[in-house]
């Protein structure tokens, strides 16, 4: 382990173990841990306390919620503003004759209650920055998916999203293709 990453590693262990502290010392924070149902919602409530914990390997310092591009113009795929909060934005990217390349960018989605997606075509999503947890409707529990993690939903595989990240939001690749192409 490179010591850049020793250190960014001892320092989420220092605020992981404050973050501990102060549920220790103040009964309504661990009320509020007590009632997380996920890790998107402790990550949450831990940067309300100025704790981040939320931050996985590779990633760098406090800035890495912020927007880090060293392209100017539009063809960097991390270079998108986040969308609202429960909202996402999708953008083709390039398409061609039975398949299309998409840059979708969720904050804090999910797909609605008792939805599931039963797509015709074939789908390769690939998380660019940020997490998510993806169900299937054939598995008990769902999928956690981090930056650089990828997934293949074959044709009629139902789906759904659970989460995403809240600001700067969950990045994603799509590509999707029809079987006849």
């Amino acid at each position: 382990m490179a010591e850049a990453q020793l250190q960014q590693f001892l320092e989420k262990v220092r605020q992981l173990n404050a973050f501990v502290a102060l549920t220790q010392a103040k009964a309504n924070v661990r009320e509020a841990l007590s009632a997380c149902s996920n890790h998107h919602e402790v990550v949450a409530l831990a940067a309300q306390h100025g704790f981040e914990i939320g931050r996985r390997w590779g990633d760098s310092g406090p800035a890495a919620t912020q927007q880090q591009t060293c392209s100017s113009d539009q063809s960097n795929l991390l270079a998108s503003a986040c969308p609202p909060a429960g909202e996402e934005r999708v953008e083709p990217l390039i398409e061609g004759p039975g398949w299309r390349l998409e840059r979708i960018h969720s904050c804090q989605a999910s797909s609605p209650e008792g939805f599931w997606y039963d797509q015709s075509e074939s789908e390769w999503v690939m998380v660019l920055r940020g997490s998510t947890k993806v169900q299937f409707h054939d598995e008990a529990e769902p999928r956690d998916l981090c930056a650089g993690d990828s997934l293949l939903i074959t044709p009629h595989r139902r789906h759904r999203v659970v989460t995403t990240d809240q600001d700067p939001g969950t990045l994603w690749l799509a590509l999707f293709w029809s079987a006849d192409a």
